[in-house]
C-alpha cells in the first residue's frame, strides 16, 4: 500500500518551514482507497515568493487546522504505507520535523517518484513534475497546489509502475528505514569484486566517477572503505551506484595508474596533494620495467624510452620482451609523461619497492 503526498510549505530557512497544505492519496497500486486534504495553519508568516508560487496566502490559512489538529489523521491514513512523493526526501523531512516538534517520532519507507522515473523513463529533458507530466501527456491540474501535485503524482506512480514490469526497480529504490536496501546493494557491489591487486572507481548513480582507490586486494580495500565512519567514506558509501575495477598485478602499475587517473579522472571525494615532479633523469635512457602481471604466465611491461615513459602493457609471451616494436603495438600510452617519470622513480628509488627484472636496450639510429 502506498501514501502518495504532496506538501506545500511557508518557505524559510532549512527545517524551519511550516506545512500550509497537505494532500495525501491512499494507493492500493490499482486505485486511490482513501485520501486526505487540507490548509494547514503554520503559525508563521508564509515567504512572498511562495505566496506568488502557490496562491496560498497568510489569510486563507487564518481558520485552517493546526497541524496538531490533523496529524492523527496523517498517521491513519498513512499506517502500514510506503510513502511515495516527487522529490520524497523534501515532503518526507518536513512531515517528520512536524511530528517531531508534537514529541512523535514518525518514521516511513519512502519512494521518491523523481529517481524513479530516472531509472523507468530514460533520457528526460527535465524530471521536474510539471515538465515531465507534460512530456508524457499527463494531465496536472492546480500545479503547485498540494491535491493537483499528489494527483499528478499518482498518474505518474501507475505508468512507473506499469513500466517496472517484474517490480524489482521498484523494490530497489525504496528507501526503508532499517536502510537495508542499501546494505544489500554494499554486499553485491562487494560480492563482485575480485581479490585481486589493481585500482577501483566508484561511480555515481549518473555514471560519474567520484573517487578512486587502489589495494592489493581490490575487495578487502573496497569493504574497509564501506566499514569507515569517516564523513568522506560515509558520503561515498552512501552515493555508489557501482564500482568498476582494473586489475595491475603489481604494485608499481597499480601506483602509476593510480596517480595518473587521479591526474585525469579529478574525482570530487579523493584528496589530491600535488606531486613534486621530479628534476632527476632516470640512470638509463631505453629500458623495460619487467613485473608480474595479472595472471601466473602474463608479465605486466612498462616502456621508457629516451628517458620519456611512452606506456605500459600486458604479455604473454616471452619473445614479445625482447622485440621493442612489437611491445610499442601493444602500450597504452601515457598522456602525463612527467607525472608518470615521478611515480616511477619514487617507487625505483624506494627500498622496499622491487620489480622483477630491468631490461636496457638501444635505440636504432
Amino acid at each position: 500500500m502506498y501514501a502518495i503526498l504532496d506538501i506545500e510549505t511557508t518557505g524559510g530557512k532549512f527545517n524551519e518551514e511550516g506545512i500550509t497544505e497537505i494532500a495525501i492519496y491512499k494507493f492500493d497500486g490499482h486505485e486511490i482507497v482513501d485520501q486526505f486534504i487540507s490548509l494547514i495553519n503554520p503559525e508563521k508568516e508564509i515567504q512572498e515568493f511562495v505566496v506568488k508560487l502557490t496562491g496560498i496566502n497568510n489569510k486563507m490559512l487564518r481558520n485552517a487546522p493546526k497541524f496538531h489538529e490533523v496529524a492523527k489523521r496523517i498517521v491513519e491514513i498513512t499506517s502500514d504505507c510506503i510513502l511515495v512523493a516527487h522529490n520524497a526526501a523534501f515532503d518526507y523531512r518536513v512531515l517528520k520535523n512536524e511530528f517531531s516538534r508534537l514529541g512523535y517520532d514518525y518514521f516511513k519507507n519512502t519512494l521518491c517518484s523523481v529517481t524513479l522515473s530516472k531509472k523507468l523513463i530514460l533520457d528526460q529533458p527535465s524530471y521536474s513534475l510539471g515538465k515531465l507530466c507534460r512530456n508524457l501527456g499527463i494531465a496536472v491540474a492546480d500545479r503547485h497546489r498540494a491535491s493537483g501535485d499528489a494527483q499528478a503524482t499518482v498518474k505518474l506512480f501507475k505508468l512507473l509502475l506499469e513500466k517496472d514490469t517484474n517490480k524489482k526497480i521498484i523494490q530497489r529504490t525504496i528507501k526503508y528505514t532499517d536502510n537495508r536496501n542499501h546494505k544489500l546493494k554494499l554486499q553485491s557491489i562487494l560480492d563482485d569484486l575480485p581479490e585481486k591487486e589493481g585500482v577501483y572507481y566508484v561511480h555515481n548513480e549518473e555514471g560519474k566517477i567520484i573517487f578512486l582507490g587502489r589495494g592489493r586486494n581490490i575487495r578487502q580495500e573496497v569493504n574497509k572503505l564501506f566499514l569507515k565512519n569517516s564523513k568522506r567514506a560515509v558520503k561515498i558509501s552512501t552515493k555508489v551506484e557501482n564500482i568498476t575495477y582494473e586489475e595491475t598485478g603489481n604494485q608499481l602499475l597499480t601506483r602509476l595508474k593510480y596517480y595518473i587517473e587521479l591526474d585525469t579522472l579529478k574525482p570530487k571525494y579523493n584528496i589530491v596533494r600535488k606531486r613534486k615532479l621530479t628534476d632527476k633523469d632516470f640512470n638509463h635512457d631505453n629500458f623495460l620495467l619487467v613485473n608480474k602481471g595479472r595472471e601466473p604466465e602474463e608479465k605486466s611491461i612498462i616502456l621508457i624510452e629516451e628517458n620519456t615513459v611512452l606506456g605500459h602493457a600486458f604479455t604473454n609471451l616471452a619473445y614479445q620482451n625482447n622485440e621493442i616494436h612489437i611491445l610499442k603495438n601493444l602500450i597504452t600510452p601515457i598522456e602525463n609523461k612527467e607525472l608518470a617519470k615521478t611515480v616511477i622513480k619514487n617507487f625505483l628509488i624506494s627500498s622496499s619497492k622491487t620489480v622483477e627484472k630491468i631490461v636496457r636496450y638501444e635505440v636504432d639510429s
